[in-house]
């Protein structure tokens, strides 16, 4: 079964980890401290412009506790988001700024930024994908129906449960989802 080329399809990607190194601490993933720390991982531009011109529309949906611990601060996502726009072809940012004990909508492994994103750019979420790299992203994805993608980072934690496909990089994704493999779900 094949996709309808006049469908409105997207790739969701997580933020850290995914399209920017993320800081490894214990184990464990964590952002950059400033938009100066900022790693655009290797063959992220590339990866997200074939996927681009596939007709995908590309929405970074990422968890941001530290606003709501007062870790990091507003002007530093929107620097770091700034940075990103500039150097990768990305159409929206959606970020959950909310702790796990506000049990907001929006928090992965909720599918609430998905559904938001996808309702206000009338999204499918079945022909859309979900690129991860936490077993939160890809429960989110699967709740709001898309296919799931998780790259393996070989984090010391808790591990997604039934990926449609692993992976070890987004160009690597990338090349799945723009894949027969990716195309027949």
């Amino acid at each position: 079964m094949g996709i309808d080329r006049n469908t409105r399809r997207a790739v969701f990607l997580d933020r850290d980890g995914v399209i920017n190194r993320a800081v490894i601490r214990g184990g464990k993933p964590y952002p950059p401290a400033s938009a100066a720390d900022l790693e655009i991982l290797p063959g992220t531009a590339e990866a997200m412009a074939r996927l681009r011109d596939a007709g995908f529309r590309l929405v970074v949906v990422t968890n941001q506790p530290d606003l709501a611990r007062g870790r990091q601060t507003r002007d530093v996502v929107d620097a770091i988001h700034a940075r990103l726009a500039s150097a990768l072809p990305i159409d929206e940012f959606r970020v959950c700024d909310h702790d796990d004990g506000h049990q907001c909508e929006c928090r992965k492994p909720k599918p609430g930024l998905l559904q938001a994103a996808a309702r206000d750019a009338g999204v499918s979420l079945p022909d859309s994908y979900m690129v991860g790299d936490r077993w939160r992203d890809v429960a989110a994805g699967r709740s709001a129906g898309c296919t799931t993608v998780f790259i393996d980072r070989g984090y010391d934690e808790q591990r997604p449960d039934r990926p449609d496909a692993v992976v070890q990089s987004l160009p690597e994704a990338a090349e799945w989802i723009l894949s027969d493999r990716g195309r027949t779900r």
